[in-house]
């Protein structure tokens, strides 16, 4: 059964299922049918998200344990809700916490699970890169012996490392160490000596062979007996496009769970990029918020923004360009290692080809061509769901961008018909190591990398979004909406947004607003503290972020005391996601220091003065917001409200977006005045509408919006007539329904 709207709650930090119990009527009472819980395996010692599982088959006794989720599910049905999983099929935890990789430590080929991980044993020994510094000079420092564990057994003790052993602990250290089926490695040679598929460039999660039907039973047992006891209604599928064959995976999935459990596909969907024709109702919804901002951009704004960025920073305003050295330095550096894979597998496919005999760099060169060429994050050749003409599309990009920036272009044009059309057992494993890798390239490069350097309009810096597509006419709009699937998620916060809802409504009033953000800018750049921070070091990009961070999450000290250090986290995070003068791996504090001593200065100021501009911009942001909410409820396809975004969300990215909400606390919103109860009011009456309506709103029509100055009318056509919601400055939201055949007003009282 399809939800009417779902509750995304994200487990941990305090958040176990008896904290959820103690919530439920709260959020019960806001009108959705379903929560939607992030991953409840058991995850690493500590893990602040849960996507690090270290046993798929078991609840997390941190969480509370299947006991304590067994409770939760019938105390959620006993109030008529039902529950939805976040399944993690693509990667588990590399870590001696994971039983699984402790076994195949230890019993190397032998294990029996030493095919359920995506290792390369035709590399030699499986590389462990957690030293810090090199096995060698640990020795000489006496840092290395084998010990004898209680649990463990025999094992190879470095520090605080506690390896199992193959073979036991006899002999002298250097013939344990010939005898193991893995070698320790210092962590700074991971980029050249890893010997697993990772998640991205995490090496401390290693993919799975789900493709592989002893590993899917194995990785889906506990999740599919809680779907046939009934205890779970729904599942999301996390990062699918890592999966070798996700139609294969996702129609083996549908054919267990049967036709009446809803799946849903974490998948970023670029441009026009059509969803495959998997058996699943549909994405997770990241398309959608984009369309919302791009509907409420106008183009002018956003390119008098561009221009003010340019102007004052000297960036380069060609997007395009920008993301292509992003790529370049990814696959130099980041994911280094994958190149190389892929470079291997790349001469195994054209080994018997007597017209291609390229060396390492020639191949080394196309692969990077290759991936550097991909519009898209995946393509699906060699599965039947890839839309054709998509794929021709998608194919013909390719052969242009080689054509172009790869010499001699030979090889990799015979690599992509090997992508495109695989005939060989090794041209298959080229295909499919390609269309599994290219997703963390785009990942990597455009939403961690990009998104960071290229921020004329950081409304358009957002997963699922461009920023060199930011604006969509309202007759678009109206095409886009009605042809959402009605089982299709639709979302405008989640935990790994770049910023939250209402933070990113403030960021589209810039473009609405420009001359007040010029204004904004100005004044800031006229600062004297500004000015000693440049003489420090502090350059004008890094002020354009940290103006822009402010603006996102400003709120009065009173509801936010916090709000420097929170800036200062997301502007030392910002700076060294931009890898330009600083990095996650490498960071320089002496670089990052002018521009988070004033990010902490100003944030305080902010809180105590608001400028006037920015104060103009929030107004701004408020009513977008309603208007964004009242998108997404009036939705064709299933509205999801991220915790906590029933009143006002102003998160930067994770892990500010990720700190605990309390839904209890939120419910009194429905007695506030201002923008917090306007915006909790009018949540519970559109959800309770949608209920009341659901067949009219999953079935035929568009989402329309019109403006008029500063008031906007959200229309959305049903078979039996249309739903209105009229916001307006400082008034309550007031939403109409105007039945086609009496043709007369009902309003829904917001308050």
């Amino acid at each position: 059964m399809l939800p009417v709207a779902t509750y995304r709650l994200q487990l941990r930090n305090g958040v176990t299922f008896d904290r959820v119990i103690h919530d439920l009527d709260a959020i019960a009472r806001l009108g959705i049918s379903h929560l939607y819980l992030s991953p409840v395996f058991t995850a690493t010692t500590g893990s602040t998200h849960g996507y690090d599982v270290t046993r798929p088959d078991a609840v997390d006794p941190a969480l509370g344990g299947l006991e304590g989720f067994c409770r939760l599910a019938d105390e959620a049905r006993g109030r008529g809700l039902g529950l939805i999983l976040d399944i993690v099929p693509n990667h588990t935890a590399f870590s001696l916490e994971n039983p699984w990789l402790c076994d195949v430590l230890r019993y190397g080929a032998a294990s029996r699970y030493a095919r359920h991980f995506d290792i390369d044993w035709s590399a030699g020994r499986l590389a462990l890169p957690w030293l810090p510094r090199t096995l060698e000079a640990l020795r000489a420092e006496g840092a290395v012996s084998v010990q004898e564990d209680a649990q463990l057994g025999p094992v190879l003790a470095v520090a605080d490392l506690r390896v199992p052993l193959h073979g036991g602990g006899e002999g002298t250290l250097d013939a344990v160490l010939d005898r193991q089926p893995w070698q320790l490695i210092h962590w700074e040679a991971e980029s050249d000596r890893i010997t697993h598929r990772r998640f991205f460039n995490i090496t401390d999660l290693i993919c799975m062979r789900v493709d592989r039907d002893d590993v899917f039973d194995d990785m889906h047992r506990l999740v599919l007996d809680l779907v046939d006891s009934g205890h779970v209604q729904g599942l999301r599928v996390d990062h699918v496009d890592g999966l070798r064959v996700p139609g294969a995976y996702l129609a083996r999935l549908r054919k267990r769970v049967g036709p009446d459990v809803p799946v849903w596909v974490e998948k970023i969907l670029v441009g026009d990029e059509p969803l495959p024709d998997w058996p699943v109702e549909g994405t997770t919804g990241y398309e959608h918020a984009r369309s919302f901002a791009q509907v409420l951009t106008p183009e002018r704004g956003a390119q008098a923004l561009t221009k003010l960025w340019a102007d004052a920073t000297g960036c380069s305003p060609d997007y395009a360009a920008t993301l292509k050295a992003a790529k370049r330095d990814i696959l130099r550096h980041d994911l280094a290692a994958e190149v190389l894979r892929l470079v291997e597998a790349a001469s195994a496919a054209l080994a018997d080809d007597i017209h291609h005999d390229p060396g390492p760099e020639t191949l080394r060169q196309s692969v990077m061509g290759m991936l550097e060429s991909m519009p898209v994050y995946r393509s699906y050749f060699g599965e039947s769901g890839m839309a054709a003409d998509f794929a021709d599309r998608t194919a013909e990009t390719m052969r242009e961008f080689v054509r172009l920036h790869v010499r001699p272009p030979t090889t990799a044009l015979r690599l992509i018909d090997c992508v495109v059309q695989a005939q060989t057992p090794a041209e298959i494993a080229f295909r499919d190591l390609f269309q599994q890798t290219s997703g963390a390239v785009m990942a990597k490069s455009a939403e961690d990398t990009t998104f960071y350097r290229f921020v004329p309009y950081p409304a358009a810096c957002e997963v699922g979004a461009s920023p060199d597509d930011v604006s969509l006419n309202t007759d678009e709009f109206a095409r886009l909406t009605a042809g959402v699937a009605p089982g299709a998620m639709v979302l405008t916060s989640t935990h790994d947004t770049k910023r939250s809802e209402d933070a990113r409504m403030r960021l589209v009033a810039c473009a609405q607003l420009p001359d007040a953000v010029q204004v904004l800018w100005r004044d800031l750049c006229a600062v004297p503290r500004v000015t000693e921070a440049e003489r420090d070091g502090l350059r004008k990009d890094e002020l354009w972020v940290l103006m822009h961070a402010l603006l996102s999450a400003w709120q009065p000290a009173e509801d936010v005391p916090d709000l420097a250090e929170r800036v200062v986290a997301y502007l030392e995070k910002a700076m060294r996601e931009a890898k330009d003068i600083t990095s996650p791996s490498f960071p320089d504090a002496q670089a990052e220091t002018p521009a988070l001593a004033l990010a902490r200065d100003l944030a305080r100021e902010w809180q105590t003065t608001l400028p006037e501009a920015a104060a103009a911009l929030i107004d701004r942001g408020e009513v977008l917001s309603l208007v964004q909410l009242a998108f997404k409820c009036l939705s064709r396809g299933v509205p999801d409200i991220y915790r906590g975004c029933e009143g006002p969300s102003f998160w930067l990215t994770d892990p500010d977006n990720r700190i605990p909400v309390d839904p209890v606390q939120l419910s009194a919103l429905q007695h506030v005045d201002g923008f917090a109860g306007r915006k909790y009011r009018l949540t519970r009456c559109l959800l309770q509408l949608r209920e009341e309506r659901i067949a009219d709103l999953r079935g035929p029509g568009a989402t329309r919006v019109v403006q008029a100055n500063r008031c906007y009318s959200v229309r959305r056509e049903t078979a039996s007539g249309e739903i209105w919601v009229d916001i307006d400055v400082d008034q309550e939201p007031t939403v109409l329904v105007k039945p086609l055949a009496l043709q007369r007003l009902r309003t829904f009282a917001a308050r």
